[in-house]
């Protein structure tokens, strides 16, 4: 676990608004990735800068117990291209705490984590959150995904 500054990156991918109130996000945010996997969302992504996946968590109402949009796509060089059905976001929290999330993706080791940094005592930006599935997440029995929570 380390914090650092980010440069603002834009992401553009398809998006759900849920909560995590009555484990609404545990259907839609899955739900979600099924889509992105089944309708091969990453080869639709314009100006993709790489071909790791971003799970972003941002426009949040309140804190993480209120609604907020989940973003699944790429990082991209820019969006003046965003195709029908899909959204962009430009991600600028200045500052990040990353956690790193590691084992088996079928175990849920990232939703784990999240359990982790809820309990935790940090200032929250609430602004966006992310998640980066790279090289390191190829193999889903010992995979590593660093997961960026915006802080004060």
């Amino acid at each position: 676990m380390s914090t650092g500054e980010n440069e603002p990156f834009y992401v553009i991918g398809i998006s759900v608004r849920t909560t995590n109130e009555n484990q609404q996000a545990a259907k839609d945010i899955p739900a979600l990735w099924q889509r992105f996997m089944s309708e091969n969302i990453a080869e639709q992504i314009p100006n993709k800068l790489s071909s790791e996946v971003y799970a972003v968590y941002t426009d949040y109402e309140s804190d993480y117990t209120k609604p907020y949009t989940t973003i699944i796509g790429c990082k991209v060089s820019e969006i003046g291209n965003v195709p029908e059905g899909f959204m962009s976001k430009k991600i600028a929290a200045p500052n990040y705490k990353t956690y790193v999330a590691k084992g088996s993706l079928v175990e849920n080791i990232v939703y784990n984590k999240w359990l982790e940094i809820w309990d935790e005592d940090i200032n929250r930006a609430y602004t966006s959150d992310y998640e980066v599935y790279g090289a390191k997440s190829t193999d889903p029995t010992n995979a590593e995904v660093e997961i960026f929570i915006g802080i004060n």
